[in-house]
């Protein structure tokens, strides 16, 4: 997984004086959890967008007075009217510990079923998955290429190897659901002409059988 480097200073103090003083001054306090006991620091706001305001996912590096912590966004506190950043709190990350975190699902391909008119429901924009931080990926790939109307994919659809999706199986990810604009494919058109072709053979042998 791609990472995020923001540098940082530690904080001597973390009282409310001090803290306000340090968002007066275009900076964020945070925090970081995880290790053998909290990590506080204070950052400059500007670079933590990359970080916040995206649809993707990231670690973070952060540099703190020549130490180097490698961290997860863990909770953020946005003012209620300004939307500007007040708080971050970071979990360490380790090599050998698992660590749980939302990873956005990346749609791949194109479903025959919408071109026919069907309906796109992305139900799971993005899925809990625990892994060892060297397995987090970037995204979750869905291939919908072969998604015809009525068609889904679950959980199991996307699951790999490397890393363990903390849903249940049977979570519908995608699908693809009829419309009143959809249009039936020719082949499973023939499909059931053939089937309505049998039924009527199967019919007139049975008429014929009771004469």
């Amino acid at each position: 997984m791609k990472s995020i480097t923001i540098s940082g200073s530690q904080r001597e103090s973390v009282g409310k004086v001090s803290t306000k003083a340090l968002r007066n001054a275009g900076k964020v306090p945070c925090v970081i959890y995880g290790g053998d006991k909290p990590l506080h620091f204070s950052a400059d706001e500007t670079s933590f967008k990359n970080l916040v305001y995206t649809g993707n996912v990231y670690t973070a590096t952060i540099e703190l007075e020549g130490a180097k912590y490698h961290a997860i966004l863990q909770d953020i506190q946005f003012h209620p009217v300004s939307d500007k950043i007040l708080h971050v709190d970071f979990y360490q990350l380790f090599d050998d510990k698992m660590v749980t975190m939302n990873i956005p699902v990346r749609l791949v391909g194109t479903s025959p079923g919408v071109i026919n008119g069907g309906s796109l429901s992305f139900a799971k924009r993005k899925l809990s998955v625990r892994a060892l931080p060297a397995d987090l990926p970037d995204f979750i790939n869905a291939d919908i290429s072969k998604l015809k109307i009525g068609m889904k994919l679950i959980v199991t659809d996307v699951a790999d190897e490397k890393f363990t999706i903390l849903h249940p199986e049977n979570t519908v990810v995608v699908q693809v659901r009829t419309a009143r604009s959809a249009v039936m494919p020719e082949d499973e058109e023939d499909e059931e002409g053939e089937e309505g072709a049998t039924e009527e053979g199967e019919g007139a042998t049975e008429e014929t059988a009771a004469e």
